[in-house]
């Protein structure tokens, strides 16, 4: 599974708490809205890719339908 815009940093932790650490650097609250409404998108790309090497995901270890 590959962590996307459309997550919310709480669900996100939930699942893969190492990235707790990445969204308190970032000053990112563990709110139940959305990454795509809580940041800019050119802050939120480089925020993703982060979060998503975190957890060792990226869309070439993505197949569709999760």
């Amino acid at each position: 599974m590959v962590i996307q815009s459309n997550m919310s940093p709480a669900a996100i932790v939930e699942v893969w708490s190492n990235t707790a650490e990445i969204f308190k650097r970032h000053k990112i609250p563990f709110t139940k809205q959305v990454l795509a409404t809580l940041i800019d998108e050119e802050q939120l790309i480089p925020l993703l890719h982060e979060l998503n090497a975190a957890v060792g995901s990226s869309v070439s270890t993505c197949i569709d339908g999760g």
